[in-house]
């Protein structure tokens, strides 16, 4: 049996050894993610390298790039130009510095920034998931609760109107009447975190209009009548859904109303 000739591979022939990266599909792509990585891996690279090792990196990346831009499938590719780029920043870094001075991430202003937005970003993205397991077990806990027929007895806490807005999206945007009552209930009475003027203010952003006219209105009938039961009330929670303006208005007008006159007699 003849043995089969040996064949020599050139890629591209005549041109750089560098292999162009493969096409990419679109939809995974992430030029910003590619640049990231071409960056580390010319950092990872330049470790303990002098002034002298780093200029002729610089010259063969340069030379890389020239050959890439005679590929079209290399047009949109982020990651060449991204390390050409680290490479004459390395380079100017080195350049003025002292005399024999190697390269040091540890040492490297930027890195160490990336480093440091790197490490706030990963925490900031656990706090907003331990934010996010605690409203979903508050949710559950409220659902439970209102099943029970007890979510009246039941005190707001911190957060609890992010937990109103999870449930009325659960919902399907539907409103969650009974909870929006609940809570301008005890943002009239001042119950549970309402207690601190701060979380009764902070409510204002927090709130939907409707909740808050609610309980602002609640706040001036107690007032009026403090021996009013909920039922009697009923239609301040009616009047809040439908003309949230309007009983916003009618609140005020009570609070001047129920409010003496401020004695300016010395």
């Amino acid at each position: 049996m003849n043995a089969r000739p040996k064949m020599t591979r050139f890629w591209p022939p005549g041109e750089t050894t560098r292999r162009p990266p493969a096409p990419r599909t679109a939809a995974l792509y992430d030029p910003a993610r590619a640049a990231r990585i071409g960056r580390r891996v010319v950092r990872r690279r330049a470790k303990g390298m002098d002034a002298g090792a780093i200029a002729a990196a610089l010259d063969e990346a340069r030379f890389d790039a020239r050959q890439a831009s005679r590929h079209e499938d290399l047009a949109d590719d982020v990651r060449g130009p991204a390390e050409l780029a680290e490479w004459e920043r390395i380079d100017q870094l080195l350049s003025a510095a002292a005399p024999g001075t190697v390269y040091d991430l540890d040492t490297d202003d930027v890195v160490q920034a990336e480093l440091a937005a790197d490490a706030a970003a990963a925490a900031a993205r656990e706090a907003e998931l331990r934010e996010a397991m605690r409203i979903a077990a508050r949710v559950d806990e409220l659902q439970a609760l209102r099943e029970l027929g007890t979510l009246e007895q039941t005190e707001p806490r911190i957060g609890d109107e992010a937990v109103r807005d999870e449930l009325t999206r659960r919902a399907g945007g539907y409103v969650q009447a009974d909870v929006d009552a609940w809570l301008a209930r005890a943002l009239a009475a001042h119950r549970g975190h309402y207690r601190d003027p701060g979380a009764r203010e902070e409510a204002v952003g927090l709130l939907t209009p409707p909740v808050r006219a609610h309980a602002a209105l609640l706040a001036e009938l107690a007032r009026l009548v403090p021996d009013a039961d909920g039922d009697q009330l009923a239609f301040a929670a009616r009047l809040a859904t439908t003309e949230p303006e309007a009983a916003g208005a009618l609140a005020a007008f009570l609070t001047c109303a129920l409010t003496p006159p401020a004695d300016h007699r010395r």
